[in-house]
């Protein structure tokens, strides 16, 4: 029998003496220099520097347009407002997401349709996409899941197929690569989101690019109240101060400050996308010949930008659950987290009458994922942490190992 390993769970020390988060961002003295030229200029909000920064994500992504709003989740709304999802109306998407994607389905009085993920790259699979589909169909929302990107030639094909609006939401895939175009520029809508865990941040923030110009205009008067102030939109005109509200908008709009941050962050994005993909391959290293460990399965056809590193609990060769291997990599100091509880597995989608055993594989695959801290500020002392914190729990609960 081997040695038995105290873990920090049953009072033995801690592989880390502090505790490591899973996401954090990084700022530096160009980034708080950006800030305080715009605190000291004459725009805070609604000025210029937006501008720059849409102009600098649509050139970075190689779409026509991008339209920056307050967070990702106003940018997923006003993205199914301009889709023109309405009461009625149903959208399929993931359940292995943030509840935002869905939500966003909600504000517009659409139904969200739930369809299942494949069960190696863990994004929406295209055969349940078209097996959802109805005469109410209006719209597919994949997500590009940990930064891999969906099967989005064949996602396109059906959306052409049953004349279909896609909105990638792509908050965990700014820098990614999908057959050597970047996401941002094949979707009719791509959202991405800046908040501090994500590639680069604006504090909060987010954005939608597009290359379709009504989608834009859209896009543009949503954020501001449903708002123009074009005249060749206008009904009447009745001098220069004049501006129209044409729809019920929402205040989506960025500030000048966040867009400042977001400019000088984009310039280190491609610098951030390649030491997240260095640590990720350490982790692969390091885990490759753990039966219990299943590793994160990349398609060749995609360019990852790796938001997450997630591990998947062979749970028949370990002697605990999920919940009891999170606390004790918890317990030693290494910050795991678990994305995503399946969003109709929440009490106010169970209150709409969504029922588990929807979409199997997504609830399985919930039951045996643990994401590893992973983010450019991560040193190599910081992952050898994690991989022995990892290995020690692992390790400690190995059916293998006990016998």
């Amino acid at each position: 029998m081997k040695k038995e390993i105290s873990l920090a769970i049953n009072g033995g020390k801690p592989v880390r003496d502090t505790y490591l988060p899973y996401g954090r961002q990084w700022i530096d003295e160009t980034d708080i220099e950006a800030v305080v030229n715009v605190l000291k200029g004459d725009f805070l909000t609604t000025g210029p520097v937006i501008s720059k920064f849409e102009q600098s994500i649509a050139d970075y992504v190689g779409s026509k347009y991008a339209v920056a709003f307050s967070n990702g989740t106003a940018a997923l709304h006003a993205a199914c407002f301009a889709a023109g999802i309405s009461e009625g109306d149903e959208v399929i998407t993931t359940p292995m997401t943030f509840a935002a994607s869905a939500n966003c389905i909600l504000y517009q009085g659409g139904k969200p349709v739930f369809a299942d993920i494949n069960p190696y790259t863990y994004n929406i699979d295209p055969v349940s996409i078209e097996r959802a589909i109805t005469e109410k169909t209006k719209c597919i929302i994949p997500v590009d899941f940990t930064g891999q990107p969906a099967d989005l030639d064949t996602i396109c094909q059906i959306a052409h197929k049953y004349n279909l609006t896609i909105i990638e939401d792509a908050a965990h895939a700014l820098g990614a690569e999908y057959k050597g175009r970047k996401i941002g520029s094949i979707s009719d809508m791509t959202m991405f989101s800046f908040h501090p865990v994500k590639h680069i941040t604006t504090g909060e923030g987010g954005v939608i690019t597009t290359n379709n110009t009504a989608f834009y205009e859209k896009l543009i008067q949503f954020r501001s109240h449903g708002i123009t102030r074009n005249p060749k939109h206008f009904i009447h005109h009745h001098g220069p101060w004049y501006y129209e509200m044409h729809c019920l908008g929402f205040n989506y709009r960025m500030t000048d400050i966040q867009a400042a941050l977001g400019i000088s962050q984009l310039r280190k994005l491609d610098g951030f996308i390649k030491m997240r993909k260095h640590l990720a391959a350490l982790y692969d290293e390091a885990f490759r010949n753990m039966k219990e460990v299943v590793l994160p399965f990349q398609n060749q056809d995609c360019n990852s930008s790796w938001h997450l590193y997630i591990i998947r609990l062979n749970l028949d060769l370990l002697q605990a659950g999920r919940k009891e291997i999170f606390e004790a990599l918890q317990k030693e100091n290494i910050g795991v987290n678990v994305h995503y509880i399946p969003a109709y597995y929440h009490p106010f989608y169970q209150m709409l009458d969504y029922q588990k055993g929807l979409c199997p594989n997504a609830e399985k695959l919930y039951e045996e994922i643990i994401t590893l801290p992973l983010f450019p500020l991560m040193t190599e002392a910081d992952i050898q942490d994690v991989i022995e914190a990892v290995k020690k729990v692992i390790t400690h609960y190995s059916a293998e190992g006990k016998a």
